[in-house]
């Protein structure tokens, strides 16, 4: 009789044992757990930690809740100014609500994929180059609320959408590089013109005063001998200005002007 008891309790105890064997589950802390009864959505979602079903009745799905970084193949579209253009991206989102993720949509992973590439090319249509080129930041924007808006229903939340890479014909990189070497020959053209006025104004002024002081001229040309001198040339030769000929002969009538007369019998 006491071996028969025994006997039981061992049995009911490894029994026991592997009920629980079988009915444990471990959820981890970034997963929530999703209980099928018999195919039915059970009570609430299983957070983490440890957790007990009902074996060979229940089945727990565990869904990642950590945000998911998914790349958008590259799309080939043509933009609002006719220009064919290969635009990549890629997604990042997170599911929110892990029933509706199981339940909603087949695959979600897949579906937020299928979408990113439909509004990418919806976006290179409605856009323009200079705009996947230098506005990037709404057209991300715009991608983001596109994909979002079916994705909460799934129970899928977008955080972020970014265009990676815009790729050009061969011929497009080329035009835009002449028009890019235009654009900065027409800047320089134009500080050189600029540089030009002003000196030509500095040198207007410098004219009227020199105009007003002919030894100002004088002290100039001067200068300009000292400056050549210095570069130890054999041959040196000197422009006489007009002016200071002018100057030279006003001197030297001065000169003559103030200069006693001859003495007579001399």
């Amino acid at each position: 009789m006491v071996e028969e008891l025994l006997t039981a309790a061992a049995a009911v105890g490894t029994a026991g044992v592997v009920y629980v064997a079988a009915a444990a589950r471990v959820v981890k802390q970034y997963e929530r757990g999703v209980v099928f009864r018999l195919g039915r959505l059970m009570g609430d979602v299983r957070q983490p930690g440890f957790t007990m079903i009902v074996p060979f009745v229940d089945r727990l799905s565990k869904v990642n809740m950590q945000i998911v970084t998914l790349p958008v193949p590259a799309q080939e579209g043509i933009t609002r100014d006719n220009v064919t253009v290969r635009v990549d991206a890629v997604v990042y989102f997170r599911v929110i609500d892990a029933a509706s993720a199981l339940v909603k949509v087949e695959d979600y992973k897949f579906a937020v994929s299928q979408m990113a590439q439909t509004s990418l090319r919806s976006i290179i249509g409605k856009s323009e180059l200079d705009d996947l080129l230098s506005n990037r930041e709404k057209l991300n924007e715009g991608l983001e609320l596109m994909i979002d808006s079916p994705a909460v229903g799934w129970g899928v939340q977008v955080d972020r959408v970014e265009i990676k890479d815009v790729s050009l014909p061969e011929t497009m990189k080329r035009s835009m590089a002449r028009q890019a070497e235009a654009d900065r020959e027409r800047r320089a053209r134009i500080i050189n013109a600029d540089a030009e006025l002003q000196a030509s104004k500095k040198l207007a002024e410098a004219a009227h005063q020199m105009a007003d002081a002919p030894s100002a001229l004088q002290l100039r040309l001067l200068q300009t001998v000292m400056a050549v001198a210095a570069e130890k040339n054999s041959t040196l030769v000197l422009p006489i200005p007009v002016e200071l000929l002018r100057f030279l002969e006003r001197g030297a009538d001065a000169d003559a002007e103030h200069r006693p007369p001859p003495a007579l019998g001399t």
